[in-house]
């Protein structure tokens, strides 16, 4: 098969990526090693740029966008589509993302066969203006009636859509595992942080991630270790601002790290902590499961349907209770260790990339 894909940040990851980049990341090398060609669509910011052109046998081709939230996605995608239909880049193309489904409508008149992946449902993702919010609840139609087929990460989401649509998708959860045999205490070293001594966030600064909720939580509870939060916001907003002003010597925040380095992070930390309003299936709470790390996260239907009994909990948007979650994991650690180890077992035996590539490929071949 040729195969196009659009609609996440850059492969490899750089500054501002998120969970559609992991998903790249794992996904597409997959892709090429079953015989197939991909051609990967890189943006290309002002500050931010990846400058190669092949990844892992995947064909990296890279288009200029603007900064402006949301509109950086429109118009690379505009782009993308553009290109794959003047020079007939591929056959299938893979969108990530329901915001950009309008661009399946020129691909699939020009004869490409359009899949999107959608992550969850956007218009309850705080992030976004009214504006934002008016738009993606519209290009949900879009995202029901324009392509060969849509494939959902998580089940939540696609019922809503199935019910909505009255219409059958596709359901293909990510996988959780990760290469260890990299993992060191150099970051550790470099942060100077000491293994089990933190807990850890890892993603981006938007409201929806909750950490509004996980600053005051944690400094209402009784811990005396630090908390890092890696990541940051793509553009500049008020919201950073706001959450890296609640920082203190116990409260402290890197920027971006990926890959390795993020890893190692995650398998030496005492604690993870997943506090989102909103989410699709978190590659991150994934790959925390598959590392055996005590984990407690928000009590979301999108992270309850990944972790099931394998973490604890606390009620969304609720800082007392994400504070009593943390000293009980303090007084109990003995069956947070429990569980992180039942998690692992539920992580590897059911959401393994391996898997996930080749159900892509029948989904490509089906419809």
């Amino acid at each position: 098969m040729r195969i196009a894909a659009f609609g996440f940040r850059t492969l490899p990851p750089a500054k501002g990526a998120a969970g559609a980049d992991k998903f790249a990341l794992e996904l597409f090398p997959r892709l090429v090693k079953l015989g197939h060609s991909v051609v990967a669509y890189n943006r290309q910011y002002k500050d931010v740029f990846v400058d190669v052109t092949e990844f892992k046998g995947v064909t990296i081709k890279t288009l200029k966008t603007v900064s402006k939230s949301g509109f950086d996605t429109l118009l690379h995608s505009c782009k993308a589509t553009f290109d794959i239909i003047v020079n007939n880049t591929a056959d299938i193309v893979h969108i990530q993302n329901g915001g950009n489904s309008i661009w399946a409508l020129p691909l699939r008149l020009f004869g490409k066969k359009v899949f999107i992946s959608q992550d969850g449902v956007d218009w309850k993702r705080d992030k976004w203006p009214w504006y934002g919010k008016l738009y993606l609840k519209l290009s949900a139609y879009l995202t029901a009636t324009l392509p060969n087929q849509v494939i959902f990460d998580n089940v939540i989401a696609k019922r809503l859509f199935e019910d909505r649509f009255k219409k059958q998708f596709t359901f293909i959860p990510f996988g959780s595992e990760v290469d260890t045999t990299s993992i060191s205490d150099n970051v550790l070293r470099r942060l100077s942080l000491t293994k089990g001594g933190y807990y850890l966030f890892i993603g981006r600064f938007i409201p929806d991630k909750g950490l509004h909720y996980l600053i005051p939580g944690f400094k209402q509870s009784n811990s005396n270790k630090k908390l890092v939060l890696i990541g940051g916001s793509p553009n500049s907003s008020e919201y950073e601002k706001e959450i890296l002003a609640m920082g203190n010597e116990q409260i402290i925040f890197p920027g971006y790290i990926y890959g390795d380095e993020a890893n190692s992070l995650i398998a030496n930390a005492y604690c993870y902590i997943q506090p989102s309003d909103v989410e699709g299936l978190s590659p991150i709470v994934l790959t925390v499961m598959g590392l055996n790390v005590p984990m407690i996260v928000s009590d979301i239907p999108e992270n309850l349907y990944v972790v099931e009994d394998t973490v604890t909990t606390f009620k969304k948007a609720d800082a007392v209770s994400l504070a009593e979650q943390i000293d009980f994991c303090e007084a109990n650690y003995d069956e947070m260790e429990k569980l992180a180890r039942k998690a692992q077992q539920r992580a590897l035996s059911v959401f393994n990339w391996d898997r996930v590539a080749e159900e892509h490929v029948q989904v490509f071949s089906k419809y």
